[in-house]
Order: structure tokens, then C-alpha cells, then sequence
């Protein structure tokens, strides 16, 4: 075991370590963010890279957080998969190579993919609101402006 991965095996829970480093996968409508609607940026929970945008996220009735393309192309990176009796396609982390699920070919428009990707691979990042100065109906003496 190296000293990165004894180190990501003190900063992971057990199940986030099982799925990004042995490559497991959590149950179907177990995770957090499958059904989670709050605007933001998910970041990989390993090196917090940024990873999907909750603008391409979408409900794809499988059990988890699934998303149409990721942040940018270079956020992750894909691998053949020929284990449980079929090949798949594996979605990795491009910048440390942590496992985040797979992509399949049956997404909705504009790409036709589909990103299904563990909740306990991602780290939600939420946008903030815009803040919206409140008027108070008075205007500044030097601009005109409200204040």
C-alpha cells in the first residue's frame, strides 16, 4: 500500500474508499445525490477536482446521480470494463484516477450519454445565490443610484 493510498484510507469513509479505490459501487437509491436538486459543482471526494454540473444532472430512474456530460471533457477519463460478465465502460477521475461509475450510450439529448455515477465518489460544491442589494427606495446624493 503506497502513502497516498494509506492517506486516502484515512480521509475516505469505508464505503467511499471501496468505491474509488476497488472500484465498487454503492446500492441503487442509497445515495445522497441521487435525488439531489441543489444547483452546484460535484467535485471528485478524493482530489476535488471539478467533475459534472448539476446543469447537465438529470433523473435517469436508475438509483443514482446521473448527469449527460461531464464539467469538460478533460474532467474525467474512461477504460474498458469487463467485469460482472459484460463490458462497460469505467468513468475515472482524469487527475488521480479514482473510480466514479460508468457511462452508457442511452442518455438524454444533446449527447445521448449518460454518466451514472456513485454519490460516494462526488462532494457537492452548491453555488452560492446572487445576493441582491436591497433598494431602499432612497437614491445617493453623488450618483443617482439606489443604495
Amino acid at each position: 500500500m503506497t502513502d497516498k493510498d494509506i492517506d486516502r484510507r484515512r480521509k475516505l469513509t469505508p464505503e467511499q474508499y471501496e468505491v474509488t479505490r476497488k472500484k465498487g459501487t454503492e446500492r441503487p437509491f442509497s445515495g445522497e445525490y441521487n435525488a439531489c436538486k441543489t444547483p452546484g459543482v460535484y467535485r471528485c471526494v478524493c482530489c476535488g477536482e471539478a467533475l459534472f454540473d448539476s446543469a447537465n444532472k438529470f433523473d435517469s430512474g436508475t438509483g443514482w446521480p446521473s448527469y449527460w456530460a461531464p464539467v469538460d471533457a478533460g474532467a474525467v477519463k474512461t477504460e474498458s470494463d469487463r467485469g460482472l460478465f459484460s463490458v462497460r465502460t469505467e468513468v475515472l477521475c482524469a487527475k488521480c484516477g479514482s473510480h466514479l461509475g460508468h457511462v452508457f450510450d442511452d442518455g438524454p439529448p444533446p449527447t445521448g450519454q449518460r454518466y451514472c455515477i456513485n454519490s460516494v465518489a462526488l462532494k457537492l460544491e452548491p453555488r452560492e445565490e446572487q445576493a441582491t442589494p436591497e433598494f431602499s427606495g432612497r437614491p445617493r446624493r453623488d450618483s443617482g443610484k439606489p443604495i
